[in-house]
């Protein structure tokens, strides 16, 4: 099955950056791979894999988003879009969010720099738990080479017109791969040749010490804490739930529940976004972590998430991040 269809600007609530938003470090998913004007991946839609090739050039059908979608099984053309507008969160209304960020002087001059980005939603929320738990105290080049080299050596493999492209490895898959050269070499009955090199298993993929947290993080989702039961939960309940998780702190718990289940009130705080808030709003006083959050979610409200993201990549993009350091 192979289908082509647009998404028009006036079925899009507010401007929409598809570089940017695939490209500003969310921990859904590493980003999509880019192929000429194209961005593409490999998403599951109902059990069924599909190919989705997407680009919005600005010159194409009055700039309309054009999507691509090719899978071995058949697909409705509807399931496929719906997905799409899930993933880029295109139903989000950025026209109201900058209202909201104009109304503080402090967040009014992340409108321009921002424009379009928006939230990156996991297409397999169990791949964002574990692209957040790789992501603490790392680089973004670093986790998300992490987490490819993942689905490359545990994830299905589907060969389509473009290439092979693989899906994340299930729990039940992740949970039994070995964590480290030592644990890989003892599952060999036969003796190894002398230059034989360790890679399949999970410090090898670059996760160092989260691969324990990876293991029993998947053991742990496919009986206490599934993804189903998550996206059911309130946004409280689902915080409280998923630091119980090995290796997830509040910071990463709300990464989860922001690009995991879209629950935009969360507000992931890091050393970044703690010295952003400080220098915005706390000129001489020193927050902890949990103070800022409560800030965040307090003053932002179902934008905070937004604000969260709209703040580190304004910071990033004007100098403001370099200012900061040693702070």
């Amino acid at each position: 099955m192979m289908t082509e269809f647009y998404i028009f600007p006036k079925k899009i609530k507010g401007p929409f950056n598809l570089s940017l938003t695939i490209g500003s470090g969310q921990t859904s998913q590493p980003p999509w791979k880019k192929n000429s004007l194209q961005f593409q991946e490999i998403i599951v839609i109902d059990g069924a894999p599909c190919l989705v090739k997407i680009g919005n050039k600005d010159d194409e059908q009055d700039g309309a988003v054009k999507i691509i979608a090719e899978s071995p099984d058949d697909i409705p053309q509807k399931a496929i879009k719906n997905k799409i507008r899930e993933i880029f969160s295109l139903n989000d209304d950025l026209n109201k969010l900058y209202d909201f960020l104009r109304e503080d002087p402090r967040l009014s001059s992340t409108i321009d720099i921002c424009s379009g980005l928006r939230i990156f939603k996991a297409h397999n929320p169990f791949e964002c738990v574990i692209s957040s738990i790789s992501s603490a105290n790392c680089s973004i080049l670093r986790w998300t080479r992490s987490i490819q080299n993942v689905k490359e050596n545990w994830g299905d493999s589907y060969n389509f017109s473009s290439g092979y492209f693989h899906t994340f490895p299930t729990p039940e898959i992740l949970s039994n791969v070995p964590e480290h050269d030592l644990e890989e070499m003892q599952r060999y009955e036969d003796e190894l040749p002398a230059d034989f090199v360790f890679k399949n298993n999970l410090q090898a993929c670059g996760v160092g010490y989260r691969a324990k947290y990876i293991i029993n993080t998947a053991r742990m989702v496919q009986t206490d804490i599934t993804m189903k039961k998550l996206s059911k939960m309130k946004y409280e309940k689902a915080f409280e739930t998923i630091l119980e998780l090995p290796g997830v702190g509040p910071k990463v718990a709300d990464c989860i529940l922001l690009y995991g289940f879209g629950m935009k009130q969360a507000f992931p705080v890091d050393v970044w976004i703690k010295r952003i808030i400080e220098y915005l709003y706390f000129s001489k006083d020193e927050l902890k972590p949990r103070e800022v959050r409560e800030f965040g979610m307090e003053n932002y409200g179902d934008w905070a998430g937004y604000v969260q993201l709209y703040l580190f990549h304004y910071a990033r993009t004007s100098g403001l991040l370099k200012s900061l350091r040693g702070k």
